[in-house]
């Protein structure tokens, strides 16, 4: 079935994607996904640990998010290949609503977030954060994968200190008073393991000639044989570094038992920010996913079912020590590239990590954080897009200022104060540029030569854009300058009024009433037509000084204005 056909199917309430792709499935497809699936639960099997570490939990709160979360987004999501677990964008705001609030809380602002996800969906808002304009999802991006980076300093370079603060000035307070305990064992193992990652990822393709090899062994992520190697080293060689063990005590070998947190009202209504930043980036973040897997898979996503399965995860996932998850980019991609082909691989790859923690749980005693600090770096960088701070010259200062600004008091302040002043930014912005493009063109006789011999009895107008509460000043201005006997408005190129633009006609047609001046207007079509009615404008008017175009409104102008100049 082609992508229009797919795309003219009615729209059902709630329909998992999992349902079309079970229709002619075989075993051929099977294969292809079960080997995705394993692929993918390795990938994620050290950043769900690293994601939760970062975040201030223990690591079988990733765990437990990739497994249960990620099992739900794919049986129930509305994208095809679209993984969903624990991100590095939520390390930010997790640490913060547990330094704040609590780890109890975390588990309420977590279940919000689902509502509110699950109610998104529902509404058909899917879309809408596709209006969040560009600028402000790098700045906050960028802003997070700083403080990520930043979080991490303490493990990479050893030091010794309690909790870090959850903001900017004070971890890099705590950071410099720690630095007399630096440890050149963790640095030294930090450093080997990040050079180990970015060796593997661009160094295969040089260190291999066959480039069957060489796809084979990019499968094998680099985060995963840094972890391995590092573990290695550590049970070998004893060194005095900090692991999962030393720290956490090793991770469970079962999954957690429902646990309902203390909840009350007057709790909630604190939680309420939180949640709601975390339902919002939750949803850029999966959708923004489910496109790029679009993109590479040929198909489009249901970005509102989507919502709604990450609604339903980020509910049911917290209560069974979880953490917030969302759509995940690398190892969508990373699905995508090993050919899963349908949402079983996204559910395979839950089952793999389940398998390895209920198998392997007594290994990752020796995981160094040096090592899960390492990887988290990586992911920072990965994360950012830097290059956007270099080609900032480009762009108008408008972007330019949004961009910055989101990204400063992303990383000194808080992102959900960052969202807020940089959607207020870019909406000012964006009714300048708007306001801007609407205008008003007087009509001469050069351009209709009827016109000839009315000028001080007919003025005529062309209106351009959009008549919205920021270009009202266009009707103002007619107002301030009213012709003789009659004013012609020529409203075809008008696209869209608003209430405000409404208001302001009927005032224009009290200035002309008071002024004994005629209004005539043309053009009117579509959304104009339909709200001026509405309003009362056009029957205000009348009927007799409505046009369809301006030829017809000239003449009739023409003839008024002949029958006025008879009057006594």
């Amino acid at each position: 079935m082609s992508k229009a056909a797919k795309n003219n199917k009615p729209a059902r309430f709630f329909h998992p994607r999992l349902l079309d792709a079970l229709q002619g499935y075989n075993q051929h497809r099977l294969i292809k996904d079960v080997g995705a699936g394993l692929t993918v639960g390795v990938v994620a099997l050290p950043l769900a640990m690293a994601f939760a570490i970062a975040s201030g939990l223990k690591p079988e709160a990733g765990l437990f998010t990739a497994i249960i979360a990620g099992f739900l987004v794919s049986a129930l999501g509305g994208s095809r290949v679209q993984i969903g677990g624990p991100a590095g964008a939520f390390i930010v705001i997790v640490y913060g609503i547990v330094d704040r609030y609590g780890l109890a809380n975390l588990v309420i602002a977590t279940a919000m977030s689902g509502v509110l996800l699950f109610a998104m969906g529902v509404f058909k808002m899917g879309t809408l954060v596709r209006f969040i304009p560009i600028s402000v999802i790098i700045g906050f991006t960028n802003g997070i994968a700083v403080l990520i980076a930043l979080s991490q300093v303490k493990d990479f370079l050893g030091l010794q200190t309690a909790k870090l603060p959850g903001n900017f000035f004070g971890m890099g307070s705590a950071l410099v008073h720690a630095l007399p305990t630096f440890s050149p064992a963790a640095t030294a193992l930090a450093l080997g393991s990040l050079l180990l990652i970015i060796g593997w990822q661009f160094g295969v393709p040089r260190l291999v000639r066959s480039s069957v090899w060489a796809a084979r062994l990019r499968l094998v992520p680099g985060s995963v044989l840094a972890l391995v190697v590092a573990t290695l080293v550590v049970s070998l060689a004893g060194l005095p570094v900090e692991t999962i063990g030393s720290k956490f005590g090793g991770i469970p070998s079962s999954l957690p038992a429902l646990v309902w947190p203390d909840f009350s009202w007057e709790t909630a209504r604190f939680l309420f920010i939180p949640a709601t930043t975390l339902a919002m980036l939750g949803a850029i973040e999966s959708l923004l996913c489910a496109r790029v897997a679009d993109g590479m898979i040929d198909d489009r996503h249901n970005p509102n079912q989507e919502l709604m399965a990450q609604g339903i995860a980020n509910f049911i996932t917290p209560f069974f020590g979880g953490m917030p998850a969302t759509g995940t980019i690398a190892r969508t991609v990373t699905n995508v590239k090993g050919g899963g082909n349908s949402p079983v691989a996204g559910m395979v790859h839950a089952l793999t990590l389940l398998l390895v923690m209920l198998v392997a749980a007594p290994l990752a005693q020796n995981i160094p954080l040096a090592a899960m600090a390492a990887i988290l770096m990586y992911v920072a960088w990965n994360m950012g897009e830097w290059r956007e701070f270099v080609h900032l010259r480009q762009y108008r200062m408008p972007y330019r200022a949004t961009l910055l600004a989101v990204f400063f008091l992303t990383v000194v302040f808080d992102l959900t104060v960052a969202v807020e002043v940089g959607l207020v930014a870019a909406c000012i912005t964006f009714i300048y540029r708007i306001s801007s493009l609407s205008r008003t063109e007087e009509l001469t006789a050069a351009d209709y030569p009827a016109l000839d011999g009315l000028q001080g009895q007919v003025a005529a107008y062309r209106l351009y854009g959009a008549l919205f509460f920021g270009a009202v000043k266009l009707i103002e201005d007619l107002q301030d300058h009213l012709p003789g006997r009659t004013l012609l408005l020529d409203m075809k190129n008008v696209i869209y009024v608003d209430s405000s633009g409404a208001d302001s006609l009927n005032d224009l047609v009290r200035s002309c009433a008071k002024n004994r001046v005629r209004l005539v207007v043309c053009g009117l079509m579509h959304q104009p037509l339909d709200i001026t009615r509405r309003c009362g404008f056009v029957a205000s008017v009348g009927a007799d000084n409505i046009h369809p175009d301006v030829a017809s409104a000239i003449q009739a102008s023409a003839g008024l204005a002949h029958l006025d100049a008879a009057k006594p």
